[in-house]
């Protein structure tokens, strides 16, 4: 059982009413440690935690501290499943097997006080008793309370660091400061990889309980910027596994950049992203049009990378309409010169030779709404040193020799809509074609009995069609 909540600690008065509660709780530590006869001592530290006065609270959780690290070190708790103490009692048990199951008890009665006091309205015991949490974590990794099933086997207290995590996520106050010196503990791998799945545990147990709405403190405390910031910058320093890096950069721009302090620290890693070439630098695309647009990122030759990355096979690959989506919202400015539009217009246009229908389709317009941004590029329509050959008006596909043929009147002032052909699958197209053919399609009036001849001339019957 834990303390009672009602503390029997005397409150001393006058000068000397620091030095007497320190001195009673040194005391007391000293004991337990010393001996095991002092066991009983250590409901009395336990009550100092319940104390109205934060510097005995403090002392005492320090004290705590001491006792219980020093203790599981020894091995003095109690390892596997917990017996209840009336258990302890009524068992045919030995005094050491009694002795570590009563202390494991208190340490458990310890913890709880702790948590307790993670929610104290004073920041300094707030702070002190997470401390003291972590450190018992770190104990209790090294000198596990269950058994192993190997003998090198690696036992997290994730227990612990759940209870710790619960707390931080207060639906009642805003934990953000406390969250910031939680922010230390983050930068040991396991620590984090098991805080960030209490996080995603910890929002689905909530959102489902109150049918999918959220307090606002509990979400400011499951994003807390400056810690949600450095857990990804250390993140990203390391070398991630391709298919790792392609996953990061989809989701870098909205759902990481946003909930930054600082945006702009993550422009080392996607300017090397945008360096790598393929569907990397595509994707690097987004997060670097959230800087530039949004934070006002100054990137060189910006536009001749985005030139480069114009070869055949951005049209077979699978972030193509991510990329044709952000390539002309970057050209959509009328303040671009018109040498450069004119570059990636004679480009998409060499380009779009070799292109597949569903390509052909969002390059043909994207052309045509390139020159309407800029009336200067016309002069590359028709012009009398192309050489007469074959073009895309003679394409093979009706869709795409109408879109071609555009070209040969005046181009409209209203921009073609690229939304709905973005996403456009040739299976789609397929569809599309075959739905428009007339359902009076001609069929073959005489079914093939063999493999050269019909059912009637096997048969030697012959039918006048008349």
């Amino acid at each position: 059982m834990a303390p009672s909540k009602k503390s029997s600690v005397k409150q001393s008065e006058g000068g000397n009413s620091e030095i007497s509660y320190k001195k009673r709780i040194n005391t007391k530590t000293e004991l337990l440690l010393q001996s095991r006869r002092h066991a009983n001592d250590i409901f009395d530290v336990l009550e100092y935690l319940q104390s109205e006065k934060e510097k005995e609270v403090i002392f005492a959780i320090n004290a705590c501290q001491k006792i219980f690290c020093a203790l599981l070190e020894r091995g003095d708790l109690y390892v596997g499943q917990l017996p209840s103490e009336e258990e302890m009692v009524e068992g045919d048990r030995d005094a050491d097997e009694k002795y570590h199951i009563f202390i494991r008890h208190r340490y458990s009665n310890c913890v709880e006080l702790l948590l307790d006091n993670i929610g104290h309205e004073v920041f300094q015991v707030k702070e002190a008793a997470l401390t003291a949490l972590m450190k018992f974590a770190a104990a209790e990794g090294q000198h596990p309370l269950q058994k192993l099933e190997f003998s090198n086997h690696y036992n997290f207290p994730l227990e612990l660091i759940l209870a710790v995590v619960r707390c931080l996520l207060s639906g009642t106050e805003d934990m953000a400061l406390l969250i910031s010196r939680f922010q230390e503990f983050l930068e040991m791998d396991d620590v984090r990889y098991y805080v960030m799945s209490s996080i995603r545990d910890t929002i689905t147990r909530v959102m489902d309980r109150n049918k999918r709405v959220c307090c606002e403190w509990r979400f400011r405390n499951i994003f807390q910027k400056r810690a949600f910031e450095q857990t990804w910058l250390t993140f990203l320093k390391y070398k991630l596994p391709g298919n790792m890096y392609k996953k990061v950069l989809v989701i870098l721009h909205d759902s990481i950049l946003p909930h930054m302090n600082d945006p702009t620290l993550m422009i080392d890693f996607l300017s090397a992203a945008y360096s790598v070439g393929g569907a990397v630098s595509l994707l690097a695309l987004n997060g670097l049009f959230v800087l530039i647009h949004q934070h006002n990122l100054d990137y060189p030759d910006f536009y001749k990378k985005l030139y480069n990355l114009l070869d055949p096979s951005v049209f077979h690959v699978k972030y193509r309409a991510r990329f044709f989506h952000l390539a002309n919202i970057f050209l959509s400015s009328s303040h671009l010169p018109v040498y450069l539009v004119a570059a990636f217009v004679k480009r998409l246009s060499r380009l779009a030779l070799t292109a597949p229908p569903t390509g052909l389709l969002i390059v043909l317009p994207f052309i045509c709404n390139l020159i309407r941004r800029h009336p200067s590029c016309r002069v590359l329509i028709h012009r009398p040193s192309a050489a007469d050959g074959m073009t895309l008006q003679s394409h093979y596909h009706p869709d795409v020799a109408k879109a071609a043929k555009a070209v040969n009147q005046p181009l409209p002032g209203l921009e073609d809509d690229l939304s709905k052909l973005l996403e456009l699958t040739t299976f789609e197209l397929m569809e599309r074609d075959l739905k428009s053919q007339s359902l009076a399609v001609p069929l073959e009036f005489d079914p093939a009995g063999g493999l050269l001849k019909s059912a009637k001339e096997v048969l030697g019957v012959h039918f006048s069609l008349e």
